[in-house]
Order: C-alpha cells, then structure tokens, then sequence
C-alpha cells in the first residue's frame, strides 16, 4: 500500500508540474520551434503509457532510495540528475537524427527535466515523509 500511495503522490505532483509547463508556459515556443513535428492529435495512449512508466523510473532510482536513505537531499539532486539524464536522452538523440531539431528546445527541455524531475522527487519525499513514510525508524519498502 505504501508504494501505491507514493507512485499516487508522485504522479499527481509530476502532472501538476508538467501539465502547467506544456499548456502554459513552453507551449507557444514548442509550436514556434517544432510545430511542423508535431501531430496535430496528440496519441495519449502512448503519452500516458510513457508518463506511467517514467514515474515508475523515478520512483524506482530516485524516490524509494531516498525514503530508505531518510535524504531530502538525495531526492531534489538525485531527482534532477534522473531528470537530466533522461531528458538528455530524448533530445540529444533528436538533435542527432532530425533535421529540424533546433538546439534551443534541447537547452530547454534538458532543463525542464532537470527541475520537473528535482521538484517532484523532493515534493514527493516530503509528502511521503510527512503521512507517515516511517514505522520505527524506517522508511517503508
């Protein structure tokens, strides 16, 4: 149950976060910079089955550990490491293999990894800690 309950707070958090970047603030310059890529009909089985499985990543390598550690602090750098690592994967390998990959939305989007993934793990942690995470001294597997 304790697993559930954090892959439902990271979730909820990582949404939050990154549904407000998408349709607020970057929208406009991913139009602007990669619009002729986009599809107009966004295929969010696809969408949502990668949300599912980059949390589940997250949780995995980033938030548990940090749980087990008791370590804000392995969270938030952890968290963006993951963060930047993972992005990094995504537009690194577009800027190498499409022609109309401009180098800004790589700068950017390796960016927005770094701290969507920073914020979440350590806002994640700190729920977790603070609705019970713990039983005598440890944190819960």
């Amino acid at each position: 149950m304790y697993k559930v309950k954090t892959y439902v707070v990271t979730t909820l958090i990582f949404f939050v976060i990154d549904i407000f970047w998408l349709g607020f603030i970057s929208k406009d310059m991913y139009q602007e910079k990669i619009g002729q890529l986009m599809k107009v009909d966004v295929n969010w089985t696809a969408a949502i089955l990668f949300y599912l499985f980059f949390i589940f990543g997250l949780l995995f390598f980033v938030i548990l550990p940090a749980l087990r550690k008791n370590s804000w602090k392995y969270a938030l750098f952890v968290g963006a490491f993951f963060g930047m690592t993972t992005y990094a994967t995504y537009d690194m390998t577009n800027l190498a293999t499409l022609k109309e990959w401009p180098l800004v939305i790589t700068v950017v989007d390796i960016s927005w990894g770094t701290l969507l993934c920073g914020i979440t793990s350590v806002s994640a942690y700190g729920i977790i800690r603070k609705w019970g995470g713990q039983q005598n001294g440890h944190a819960l597997d």
